[in-house]
């Protein structure tokens, strides 16, 4: 009686390891927990849609927070990125632009909005350069940083720019 006691226990913990610990893998990254930038140079706003794509290397999930920069220039040698929606109003009151993104788990879509953009100087629309910063949904609310300072959100994220991915359009 012992013995098929026993077995019947050995029998029911083997049937009840059916919990496991699913972990989303993908390219051998636990993309759930790891932070991610891209970054689109060459970036051109063109007549008719003054609008551009950036697809992504690889599909986000559903629940993470994308962030984008734009490259507005070098103060003492270092880049300043500048977080969109970003707006520019000029002193004669004749012209101001924005720049908009939406994404999707497979893109993001940077527009640029204004009155008259043809007369916008190409220091504004052409060689433009983007950083998508993805941030997992895990960790979005988890730390209070100042998302307008790019520096500050790749340190809080322990983002490493070395295994930036870099793309030309």
């Amino acid at each position: 009686m012992k013995k098929i006691t026993l077995i019947l226990a050995f029998i029911g913990m083997i049937t009840l390891q059916g919990c496991t610990v699913n972990e989303d893998i993908n390219n051998g990254i636990d993309n759930d927990t790891i932070s991610q930038v891209f970054e689109y140079s060459n970036v051109n706003f063109v007549p008719n849609s003054f609008t551009s794509v950036l697809v992504f290397p690889r599909p986000i999930f559903n629940s993470d927070m994308v962030l984008v920069y734009r490259l507005s220039g070098v103060f003492q040698g270092e880049d300043v990125w500048k977080l969109l929606p970003e707006s520019y109003y000029f002193p004669d009151g004749t012209l101001d632009l924005r720049y908009d993104f939406d994404f999707t788990r497979f893109d993001a879509e940077i527009s640029m909005q204004g009155f008259d953009l043809l007369s916008v100087s190409p220091g504004f629309r052409l060689n433009q350069v983007f950083r998508v910063v993805v941030i997992p949904g895990f960790f979005a609310n988890k730390n209070a940083v100042n998302l307008n300072d790019y520096k500050a959100v790749i340190e809080a994220y322990g983002i490493d720019e070395s295994k930036m991915i870099k793309t030309k359009l």
